[in-house]
């Protein structure tokens, strides 16, 4: 279990709490559930193992010591004596926060402002002294159900109207692949470059997107954002199936515009891929096709 001082370092040094706080409406009564509180739920939940569930996050901010609840404002003093977050509050406060990130007209990809926001979330999870110990990535993307029944055949209605059938490695004898309902989540964790030294295998950057997208052009802005944000890239490792889909999307034009050629170009190499940022065009190692 990672200690509630290490999650709220991570919160803090994001930096994301005070720029959401603002852009939610004010009521009449203040609310008891911040932000921040809001969030350490999250990180607690998951940090533990745990479902991904608004219940599961009331009850892990419900269970820390007293003195950190009342810190935090998850017991608060009412008129009528102690009062303790409940489910309700907890699901006001992170639906005022989905509705504040939301996009107005939803198409299966993450807001910019929220993809921002989860961004320098994973970053700032990054210990200092591994923040530049390498530039190499590996990237994949796996599938991820959603909480929805699919809709009826020839409908999209259904309770999760972004979510759409995709496309997964089959878990059965001879089952090469198989349907499901929900969207494709792409990450990007920390390897080591070639010839340096072994890293923490951390993840960098992720993004989530609807099965009617593709995950690779999905993931491309990600990965291209970063050297403006001061994290150069160096190779990249994906699987085929990136380049696969689109070259035009993937193993072609970002990369070009984010760093001058000053790396061995990129090769295949078994079934991955191994992408220089630096070097767009790619170049097949002798004996190995691509499908």
């Amino acid at each position: 279990m990672i200690p509630l001082r290490v999650l709220e370092e991570i919160v803090d040094r994001s930096g994301v709490a005070p720029r959401i706080e603002p852009l939610l409406p004010i009521g009449v009564r203040a609310r008891q559930l911040l932000v921040r509180t809001l969030l350490l739920g999250m990180l607690l939940v998951l940090a533990d193992h745990r479902p991904a569930h608004l219940t599961r996050v009331r009850q892990a901010l419900a269970h820390l010591p007293e003195a950190d609840q009342r810190r935090l404002g998850v017991l608060t003093d009412w008129k009528t004596g102690p009062h303790l977050l409940t489910y309700r509050q907890t699901e006001r406060t992170f639906g005022l926060v989905a509705g504040a990130l939301e996009k107005d007209k939803p198409d299966g990809t993450p807001p910019e402002i929220l993809a921002r926001i989860c961004d320098e979330l994973l970053e700032a999870s990054i210990p200092a002294q591994f923040k530049t110990a390498s530039t190499a990535l590996a990237v994949d993307w796996t599938d991820l159900e959603t909480f929805s029944r699919p809709p009826h055949r020839g409908t999209r209605d259904c309770a999760d109207p972004e979510a759409w059938w995709g496309h997964r490695s089959g878990g059965g004898p001879g089952q090469d692949s198989e349907l499901f309902f929900g969207y494709y989540a792409s990450a990007a964790t920390m390897m080591r470059d070639e010839h340096g030294p072994p890293v923490p295998e951390l993840a960098r950057r992720m993004t989530v997107c609807s099965c009617l997208r593709d995950p690779a052009r999905a993931l491309v802005p990600v990965l291209t954002a970063m050297p403006g944000a001061g994290i150069p890239l160096g190779d990249i490792l994906a699987d085929s199936g990136y380049a696969h889909r689109d070259p035009a999307a993937w193993a072609l034009p970002p990369w070009s515009r984010i760093l001058p050629p000053s790396s061995p170009p990129s090769t295949w190499s078994g079934s991955c891929l191994a992408l220089s940022a630096s070097e767009p065009e790619a170049r097949i190692s002798p004996g190995v096709t691509p499908e």
